[in-house]
Order: structure tokens, then C-alpha cells, then sequence
């Protein structure tokens, strides 16, 4: 009987479950997990995870007392729940979470730092090492910057919302232990600003950017992985088979299940050795004029910053209602 896409997919690339679902997770057995504002506001109004609000509300009362107010309490529950669901992922999973730091300090380099510092306190208080945990963190120049102190005191870091090379070099340069260049996003915009309804899997814009920082990456040795994310279809996931990792929302993970076929691996560091690249240095001016000169990149960070900003903004009103309805029962 023939291996499925899925299996196939395993045998070239580590594969990793994009969502807050326990259940999806249990379901899949990723090595990895991710999370971000969005899947953890969603993951957290199923029922079936109330338990992990309430418990972590509960918590968040008892730390700070009586006399707290609602208001305090559920700013704390908010600051600690993303840890909540990343510790009951690891429980499942033999490698690492990626907890994101708020995206409202997406700009602001000693801000970033701090909140990452404390996420892993809550970790390792939980008896966790600090080994298993990704920060997650906007790409904007300011973000790098802090996840290259973080590295430096040994904090792991995925550099999130990336959509351009000038991006993925900076990450590198820097030592940064994992990037997620957006694969789906990509393609959006590109649709949108041609009016094409479709592309091929294989002039995908998306798989295209990934395809081109991968080759980077192996053509001049950096160590930084390379793990594509936020995909629309099956087949720009195929496209990228090879690449050091891929984060698949379950969806796409039960469809590639389902599906029998051949699938060869396309991303290759042989591959790469061999091929014309220009070696380039991008310091943050570079990055500024690389960034401005991307439309593409720059609306996309921009968006993406915003999109996990209401997320978070939603989350925080979502917490705020249920410690009311707690306290008053």
C-alpha cells in the first residue's frame, strides 16, 4: 500500500501543527507545535478548553489577592494563557512550542526582550527548559534585534511575519534559531494585486520566496531553519517538501492524510551549493530600503502586526467577561 502525503512529507521535512488545538495536536503527533494571538483567541472560545481560561483566571486571582481588580486580574490571566496552552501541548509533543510575544511591542526592541525573559520564566516554573520553547516575534528590524540578545543568553527564537529576503538575511546574520517565512499571505496579496484568481503550485509567490531563502540559507551555510507557514492549499505545501520544517494548520494536515501520490522532495541542500546566489549584507539601512522598496513585505508586516493586535485586543475582552461570570457564580 502506497504511503500518503503526509507520511511521504515526514520522511524530508519536520513536520509541525499551526494551531491551539490539543485535540488537533493529539490527533496529528507533530514534533513540533506553533501558536499565535489568533489560534490561541480561537482555541480558547472552544468549549473544550474553558478549563485551560479558567484554570489559568483562577491562577491570576490567587497570585494577585482579593483585593485586585477585575481589571488586573484578567491582564495577568491574558499575560500567562499562551503559556497555559503551550504547556499542555508539550505534554504531547517530544519537541518545542512557539509562544508569541505580544505584537504590540513589534517595534520596540527592550520591550520584546522583556516580555520573551518573562514567558520563559513561567516556563521553567513549570519545571519545562527553556530548550523547548520558541519565542516567537515579529520580523521588523526592531524584533531581530532583540531576538539576537535573546540567543545570546541562549532564549531560542522563531521570527515570524516574514515575507522577504531582506528579512530572512537579517535573521540569519543575527543567529536567529528559526524563521517562518509566510507562504499563504503571500499568495494573497499577489491575487489581489494582479486580480488573478490562481496560481500554480510551482509560480506560487509564496513558495517562491520560501524556495528562494532556503536556498540561501544552505548556499551559504547559515544555521538558521527554515520553516514555511501559513499555507492555503496542499500543493504549496508539496511544492516546499524538503524544506527543515513546515507548520500545517490541521486541515491541510488531514487533507495531505488523505491524499495518496507520489511526492518528491523539492527543496535540497545539494541543490542549493550549486547554484548563482549573491552573497549580500543587510544592515538596517539596507533593511529599511529593502523593506520600502517590497510593497509586497511592507503590507504584509504591517497587516499581519495588526491582524495579531486585534487578536490580542479581542482575547483580553474575551478573559475580562469570563472571570465576571466566574466571580459572580
Amino acid at each position: 500500500m502506497s504511503k500518503n502525503l503526509l507520511e511521504q512529507l515526514r520522511e524530508v521535512t519536520v513536520v509541525v501543527a499551526d494551531t491551539g488545538d490539543i485535540e488537533a495536536i493529539e490527533k496529528f503527533k507533530p514534533r513540533d507545535a506553533t501558536t499565535n494571538p489568533s489560534l490561541i483567541t480561537a482555541a480558547a472560545q472552544l468549549p473544550q478548553y474553558q478549563g485551560i481560561v479558567d484554570d489559568t483566571l483562577k491562577g491570576a486571582r490567587k497570585t494577585l489577592g482579593a483585593g485586585a481588580t477585575a481589571a488586573q486580574v484578567s491582564n495577568l490571566a491574558f499575560d500567562r494563557l499562551a503559556v497555559s496552552f503551550g504547556l499542555k501541548i508539550l505534554e504531547i509533543i517530544e519537541g518545542r512550542v512557539s509562544t508569541e510575544v505580544d505584537a504590540r511591542l513589534s517595534y520596540d526592541t527592550d520591550a520584546t526582550i522583556e516580555k520573551a525573559r518573562d514567558i520563559i520564566k513561567q516556563y521553567e516554573a513549570a519545571g519545562v527548559s527553556k530548550k523547548r520553547i520558541l519565542i516567537k516575534i515579529a520580523a521588523t528590524w526592531e524584533g531581530i534585534q532583540a531576538a539576537a540578545v535573546l540567543e545570546k543568553e541562549g532564549i531560542h527564537t522563531n521570527l515570524t511575519l516574514l515575507f522577504g529576503i531582506h528579512q530572512a538575511i537579517a535573521c540569519a546574520e543575527n543567529g536567529i534559531t528559526l524563521i517562518s517565512p509566510f507562504v499563504g499571505r503571500i499568495l494573497d496579496w499577489y491575487k489581489k494585486d494582479t486580480g488573478r484568481d490562481s496560481y500554480a503550485p510551482e509560480e506560487d509567490p509564496g513558495v517562491l520566496s520560501v524556495t528562494q531563502i532556503y536556498n540561501y540559507y544552505k548556499k551559504f551555510g547559515y544555521k538558521t531553519e527554515v520553516m514555511g507557514a501559513s499555507f492555503r492549499n496542499i500543493g504549496e505545501i508539496t511544492e516546499l517538501a524538503g524544506s527543515d520544517l513546515l507548520t500545517i494548520a490541521p486541515s491541510l494536515l488531514a487533507e495531505l492524510q488523505a491524499t495518496t501520490g507520489d511526492l518528491p522532495r523539492k527543496l535540497d541542500p545539494a541543490k542549493a551549493a550549486d547554484l548563482p546566489i549573491e552573497k549580500i549584507h543587510v544592515n538596517k539601512y539596507e533593511f529599511d530600503r529593502l523593506h520600502a522598496e517590497n510593497r509586497m513585505a511592507n503590507d504584509k508586516l504591517a497587516e499581519g502586526i495588526e491582524g495579531f493586535t486585534k487578536a490580542l485586543e479581542q482575547l483580553e475582552k474575551l478573559l475580562a467577561e469570563r472571570l465576571v461570570h466566574l466571580e459572580a457564580a
